[in-house]
């Protein structure tokens, strides 16, 4: 994110982090988002920061980054400083990159975006494009500098919101799941680009990420927020990672354990489903593809063409793919929300139920109960202030079901997804892997017979992940078709009947999973 000119009281090179007694409610709220932290970070040192969700990971990077709100906004314990004095007032010294790229950008192209964060550092003007050159270089984000912001994938942006904070150099670099929406070239593409900038600058480092193989290797230290407060773990990694009886409590807490599986407790990724022939209405298709072209506007070229595809009840695709080459936009064409710019695109009986062939042309009643898509930005489909009333929504104003029905499905949901604690909370304030569970609930809570799904397990620990991919399970087994975009392996693993790959404008089937 990028920061202001740097504030009286900050030095150049690494930052050094302190916390005592730390702590942060956001108004509101009546638990503490963290509390009772107490560590030290010296620096130029690179630290995985872990926890389950929900635990404040975010919450302690926004502090770091001095943009966590004024008093009025929450109430703060304890003492948290960077160099020596309180992180807001060390603004400049962090460069943050927030789980929600969209909530970074602030020009209108690319260039601008990642020059507008050095510019504000008075970096001197013939230092700065070159620093905007290397970072893009860096990122792997090979566009014009000319491009769009807006016309960025949700991968491109994270790509793009890594570099500006890159070209910045700060002293202390914070990246809140940096990687989550990329694809396995991606990654490591990013984290190399870390490293390089690393290297280069010495800077201190502190990531989170819920997969923690991605960072291991990189990181010198790796501290584990508890959900309840406090630390539950800190120290080197292999002493943290590879000691049985912590591995037993991480993995106990939702922490992705490398050589742990959720569904099974192994190495080996699970397979939750067995056939799909006893779900009911196994055998109808439901929505049908041929030659299908699709893009974002009518009037732009197609950006994926040629698709042919069929939609079963009871079964569940994965879209894979490169960043940028037009997943989300076949799903939203499958889903209704954009219409196909050639080829046919078909609903049949069974899906469509007398509302016509044509997805697009549904209106939003006939379409909530049929077709439910999640989308890659969950704040996209929030609606309401509060949780509870975003679970009802759909249920009670759409779908008009009765008063008892819409109670019992919603507290199910609350309960299955751990969103309890959270039913009176804006959905705005929460958490990205908080966030990404509450928009599966409130598309589940409508019973649509499709769901499409854009990376549907961001943001989630272990736990949560295997919950959700449970639930998903069971809405299969009850004929519910699944379609999702994910660079999640251990999700296609799980459920994936079918798995397209879409890349150099086509889309086709590579594999069925096993």
């Amino acid at each position: 994110m990028p920061g202001t000119s740097e504030m009286p009281g900050t030095s150049s090179g690494p930052a050094r982090v302190r916390a005592r007694g730390w702590g942060w409610r956001h108004a509101g709220r009546k638990a503490f988002a963290v509390s009772g932290v107490d560590l030290d970070i010296a620096p130029g040192e690179r630290v995985l920061l872990l926890g389950a969700s929900g635990a404040g990971k975010s919450t302690l990077l926004h502090a770091l980054a001095g943009v966590l709100g004024a008093a009025e906004e929450g109430e703060e314990r304890g003492e948290l400083t960077v160099d020596g004095v309180p992180a807001p007032s060390a603004r400049g010294r962090a460069g943050l990159v927030l789980q929600d790229p969209d909530g970074q950008i602030a020009m209108a192209r690319v260039g601008d975006e990642v020059a507008f964060g050095c510019e504000n550092l008075a970096v001197p003007r013939d230092e700065i494009w070159p620093r905007v050159h290397r970072a893009l270089d860096d990122v792997g984000l090979d566009v014009p500098l000319d491009r769009s912001t807006a016309a960025l994938s949700g991968g491109q942006k994270q790509r793009l919101a890594l570099a500006c904070v890159l070209a910045m150099e700060p002293g202390l670099v914070l990246l809140d799941e940096p990687t989550a929406n990329l694809d396995p070239e991606g990654v490591e593409e990013v984290r190399e680009a870390v490293r390089r900038s690393l290297d280069r600058t010495g800077a201190t480092l502190v990531v989170v990420e819920h997969r923690v193989s991605v960072w291991a290797e990189l990181v010198d230290r790796v501290i584990v927020l508890g959900a309840g407060g406090g630390l539950l773990a800190d120290g080197e990694p292999g002493p943290v990672l590879g000691d049985p009886d912590v591995r037993r409590r991480l993995a106990a807490a939702g922490v992705w354990v490398p050589g742990w599986h959720p569904l099974t407790g192994e190495a080996a990724p699970g397979r939750l489903r067995g056939s799909s022939a006893t779900a009911p209405g196994a055998a109808d298709e439901l929505l049908r593809a041929e030659a299908l072209a699709v893009g974002r506007s009518p009037k732009s070229a197609p950006v994926v063409g040629g698709i042919g595809l069929v939609l079963r009840a009871g079964q569940s695709a994965s879209v894979t793919g490169p960043n940028g080459a037009g997943k989300s936009t076949l799903a939203l064409t499958l889903a209704g929300l954009l219409p196909a710019l050639g080829g046919d695109l078909e609903a049949l009986p069974a899906l469509a139920r007398g509302a016509g062939p044509s997805p697009h042309r549904w209106r939003s009643s006939e379409l909530v109960s049929r077709i439910g898509t999640v989308f890659q930005e969950p704040e996209h489909q929030f609606l309401t202030p509060r949780v509870l009333d975003e679970l009802e929504f759909g249920p009670r104003r759409v779908a008009r079901r009765p008063e008892k029905e819409v109670r019992a499905l919603v507290d199910g949901l609350l309960g299955r997804l751990r969103l309890e604690r959270l039913a009176e909370a804006n959905p705005f304030t929460l958490s990205g892997g908080e966030k990404r569970r509450l928009s599966v609930a409130t598309m589940l809570a409508t019973s649509p017979s499709l769901l499409v799904l854009d990376e549907p397990t961001f943001g989630q620990d272990a736990l949560t992940w295997a919950e959700l991919v449970r639930l998903l399970a069971e809405l299969l087994e009850q004929g519910t078709s699944l379609l999702a975009v994910t660079h999640d392996e251990d999700f296609t693993n799980a459920l994936s009947d079918t798995v397209f790959r879409v890349d150099g404008g086509r889309a086709a089937r590579v594999e069925a999973a096993a």
